[in-house]
C-alpha cells in the first residue's frame, strides 16, 4: 500500500533470505519449502520495532504449526501488480491488500476461493461475495497532524489550502499507495462528484511537498514537524503515535458538515496456483482466530474484523473515543474497482502530477 520500494523481511526467520525462498518454482513446493508461507502485504501491520500485530500473529503461528512466515512488504498496488506478473510461476500464498486492490486482484483472477476459518463472523461487505477474500483487520480512513505545532487539530478541508502548510502538507500517490487512493475517494464523497473533488486538490496542490508511494513513512515527518499534515489511516495512525508523541488523528470534513470516513480493512485472500496452499489456508485461519483478534487492537491498534470479538483493552477503548462523532460511508468499491485508472488519471491531470 504504501512502500516506495519492496521489502522482503524474512518475518520469523532471520537466517533464511527470501530471496533464496523466491527463486525455488513457483507452482510446486521444494521439500525443503514445506514448512514456509509467502505473505505479500500493504505495511501498517508490521511493527518497525518487530512490536506489530504480524509480528506477534506470525511468531505464534510459527511456534504452533512449524511453518515459517516469509513476509513481503510493498503499497497495495505493488502487491497486486507484482503478483499479477508472476501468475504464470507464483510466488506468494497469502496476498493482504487494502480496497480497492483486493478487488483488483480479485478481478485480475489472482485469488482462489477460501473461506477461512471465523469467517461467518465477518460482516457481508467486509468480505467477497465469492468467497475470494476476507477482511483480516478492520481499519479507517484518517489524516495525520502535528500536535505540537498544531495546537488545535484541522477540522475542515479548506483549512488546508491556508499558506502556513506550503511545503507543510503531503499525501501518498492515489493509484499507487492505498490511502493515497482513500484521499480521492473521501474528496469525492465529501465534495460530492469526482469534478468538485479534482478542482480542490487541484487548489491543495499548491502546499502539497509531492508524490509518495509511503503513507507510512509520512508520520515520522509529521512527528518531527516537517510536516504539519499528511494522511494515514486509524491504525497504522494509532500504532506509530505510540513511538511519535506528536501524531494525533484527525478526519476533514466539508465546512458545516461533520467529519467523515469510510473502513479501509485489511483484506487477505489466498492466492490461485500458490506454492504453498495448504499452508495459506493455515495461516489465514489464524489471522482470523478468537485470540489473533483480541490482540487486534490490544497490539495492532486496530480494530477486530470479526464482530464476536468485543475488545475492551485500553487500546480499543481509545479508539472508540477516536472514532466518536465520526460519520461513517460506505464507498461503492465496485465502482471505483472498476473506474480506479480513470479516477487515477484525472488526479494526474488535475494536480500535474
Amino acid at each position: 500500500m504504501r512502500r516506495n520500494t519492496l521489502k522482503p523481511i524474512a518475518a520469523v526467520t532471520g537466517s533464511i533470505a527470501l530471496a533464496a525462498t523466491l527463486s525455488a518454482c513457483g507452482g510446486n513446493s521444494a521439500a525443503s519449502d514445506e514448512k514456509t508461507v509467502t505473505v505479500y502485504s500493504a505495511d501498517g501491520l508490521k511493527g518497525e520495532n518487530g512490536d506489530g500485530w504480524y509480528d506477534q500473529v506470525f511468531k505464534d503461528f510459527t511456534k504452533k504449526t512449524g511453518i515459517k512466515v516469509e513476509y513481503v512488504e510493498g503499497g497495495s498496488g505493488e502487491m497486486v501488480q507484482r503478483a499479477a506478473r508472476e501468475k504464470s510461476n507464483t510466488q506468494a500464498d497469502v496476498i493482504v491488500t487494502l480496497p480497492p486492490f483486493i478487488q483488483q486482484a480479485d478481478g485480475k483472477g489472482l485469488l482462489q476461493k477460501y473461506t477461512p476459518q471465523g469467517a461467518d463472523q465477518v460482516d457481508g461487505a467486509d468480505k467477497a461475495a465469492d468467497g475470494t477474500w476476507t477482511s483480516v483487520v478492520n481499519n479507517y480512513f484518517g489524516f495525520a497532524y502535528n500536535k505540537k505545532d498544531l495546537k488545535t487539530a484541522p477540522t475542515t478541508w479548506d483549512e488546508l489550502l491556508d499558506g502556513k502548510y506550503k511545503n507543510k502538507l503531503q499525501y501518498s500517490t492515489p493509484g499507487v499507495a492505498g490511502d493515497g487512493t482513500a484521499v480521492v475517494v473521501k474528496a469525492m464523497h465529501d465534495f460530492g462528484g469526482k469534478e468538485p473533488a479534482m478542482d480542490y486538490l487541484k487548489k491543495l496542490q499548491a502546499n502539497n511537498v509531492g508524490p509518495s508511494a509511503s503513507t507510512g513513512k509520512l508520520a515520522p515527518k509529521v512527528d518531527k514537524g516537517e510536516l504539519l499534515v499528511a494522511n494515514g489511516d486509524v491504525q497504522m495512525s494509532f500504532a506509530q503515535s505510540k513511538t511519535m508523541p506528536n501524531l494525533g488523528i484527525w478526519f476533514p470534513k466539508k465546512a458545516g458538515g461533520k467529519p467523515t470516513s469510510f473502513a479501509l480493512p485489511y483484506a487477505g485472500g489466498l492466492v490461485k496456483n500458490a506454492p504453498h496452499s495448504e499452508n495459506g489456508k493455515k495461516l489465514l485461519d489464524f489471522m482470523l482466530s478468537t485470540k489473533a483478534q483480541q490482540q487486534v487492537s490490544s497490539i495492532g491498534g486496530g480494530f477486530s474484523a470479526r464482530k464476536d470479538v468485543k475488545a475492551t483493552d485500553e487500546n480499543a477503548i481509545a479508539l472508540a473515543k477516536v472514532m466518536d462523532g465520526v460519520e461513517i460511508f460506505e464507498p461503492d468499491w465496485n465502482d471505483i474497482d472498476e473506474n480506479l485508472q480513470t479516477y487515477v488519471a484525472d488526479w494526474k491531470s488535475a494536480t500535474g502530477s
